[in-house]
């Protein structure tokens, strides 16, 4: 520091720390004349990527904290993905500020941009169990994102290590779900149920991380109906941007859950 208290040219700062100028500078509206909303739809979208983000950094400290039987990491975290989750809800709620009619008047600049595109949601999906290898044919036009969701998809999911720490706790693991290709959804299970049902009866705070889950996977419900009733309110039944199908697209991942076990039983609880 200066004898001032400012710093030296060249010190750590917030705004270099942060990159800040690097940050303000990637918000490029493309209206011309310029549409005032197309600034926040920029942001809000740029701001849904950097959460895609931390949830996959997350998401690989759960499947660790998963397969090392670290019950009480995995509660923290699942609680940090929660909270995110909710933020990115409560997102949808100032996106829906902006009218159709601002929306229209700078829709046409986005051609064949998409967030059918967005790399980082489809590896969350991924991560999460909902496997579609057809996928990978979207996404040949960005450099290096096939590649990233070939391996994505050849790794083993947040669900397949949840059974490494059900194991751990003396549920047996069918053959047939260690065996099945990694590459494959998720798929509800009968002696995945028993076995989680024996441990919310034995176990109570194995109960608090399956309630955690449960809401987590709740939250992405929500998210996804939110997105979908925003589509709908703007677009109506017109064809997403980039060509998407648009709604009818969008309303066919509703109400799958990423833990499909953990609502299978909730009558019996």
């Amino acid at each position: 520091m200066t004898d001032a208290g400012l710093p030296h040219p060249g010190e750590l700062t917030y705004a270099n720390y942060l990159e800040v100028d690097t940050l303000l500078s990637l918000q490029r509206p493309r209206s011309s004349p310029p549409e005032h909303d197309e600034t926040l739809f920029i942001i809000i979208h740029q701001t849904y990527e950097l959460w895609f983000r931390q949830l996959l950094h997350e998401f690989a400290k759960i499947k660790r904290d998963f397969s090392a039987d670290r019950m009480f990491e995995a509660i923290h975290t699942f609680q940090r993905c929660r909270t995110i989750m909710k933020t990115l809800v409560a997102q949808v709620d100032i996106l829906e500020t902006m009218t159709p009619m601002s929306f229209t008047g700078f829709r046409e600049r986005l051609e064949k941009a998409s967030g059918f595109q967005s790399v980082q949601f489809r590896e969350f999906e991924f991560e999460l169990g909902y496997r579609r290898a057809g996928m990978l044919a979207y996404f040949k036009a960005i450099p290096g994102a096939e590649d990233t969701l070939r391996r994505r998809l050849n790794e083993r999911s947040i669900y397949d290590h949840f059974y490494d720490f059900l194991e751990a706790r003396g549920v047996a693991i069918p053959a047939p779900l260690r065996d099945k290709p990694v590459s494959e959804s998720t798929t509800p299970n009968e002696d995945i149920q028993e076995g989680i049902l024996r441990l919310y009866q034995r176990e109570p705070a194995v109960g608090i991380l399956f309630e955690l889950m449960t809401d987590f996977d709740e939250g992405i419900q929500e998210w996804r109906y939110r997105h979908v009733k925003l589509v709908e309110r703007t677009i109506g039944s017109k064809q997403g941007t980039g060509g998407s199908l648009g709604v009818e697209f969008l309303k066919k991942s509703l109400f799958m859950p990423a833990f499909p076990d953990l609502w299978e039983i909730r009558h019996r609880l």
